[in-house]
């Protein structure tokens, strides 16, 4: 059985958003239509949205004092059930099965960090479902995108990786991200 793996299409992590990756409404626009025409061949469709809390630093994953460095600290983002938190509009959402929160409280960059609202993890969900594969896509590649499909090959997942589908923070991290998923067995297709 496969599974699809949507990380953090969210509107902070799209063009105008507080980390806004050039790409990401089109990857947005772009796993919408792949639904349309794709969404029968998954078992299950999990899609992730950081969900920061409004009232602290995040563990010190917001950088609220100083600038931030971007490895470690980042401008306040996705703070839960507020419009940057939100799916971008363009990802068609009536595809999603499970919805994943993660980063509540604390730093999380994979959608396997994360929980649904009651209480289900993802390696939970894809075992439940009997997926054995995943195909991955989101925002972004770099950071959220690779720490999921780094624990999808952790949990014994075979792992593909959607191309055309994907947008990075920048194109060097972007692919030196793949190329570090691809030599731990990860799949790329387009």
């Amino acid at each position: 059985m496969r599974g699809l793996l949507i990380v953090d299409v969210q509107v902070d992590f799209c063009e105008g958003g507080a980390l806004g990756v050039t790409g990401g409404a089109a990857v947005a626009e772009g796993i919408t239509r792949f639904l349309a025409e794709h969404s029968g061949d998954y078992a299950v469709v999990i899609a992730s949205r950081d969900w920061h809390d409004a009232d602290s630093d995040n563990s010190g994953h917001f950088a609220l004092e100083g600038a931030p460095n971007f490895v470690d600290t980042w401008p306040v983002h996705c703070v839960a059930d507020t419009p940057g938190a939100q799916y971008h509009p363009a990802l068609d959402t009536s595809f999603i099965t499970h919805h994943v929160k993660k980063g509540q409280g604390i730093p999380a960059y994979s959608m396997f960090e994360g929980r649904t609202d009651d209480g289900q993890t993802v390696a939970g969900i894809v075992g439940a479902a009997g997926v054995n594969s995943v195909d991955v896509v989101g925002i972004a590649t770099d950071h959220c995108v690779l720490a999921s499909a780094t624990d999808a090959l952790g949990a014994g997942l075979d792992v593909t990786i959607n191309t055309t589908l994907i947008a990075a923070v920048s194109d060097d991290a972007g692919r030196a991200a793949l190329a570090q998923l691809e030599g731990a067995g990860a799949h790329l297709s387009s």
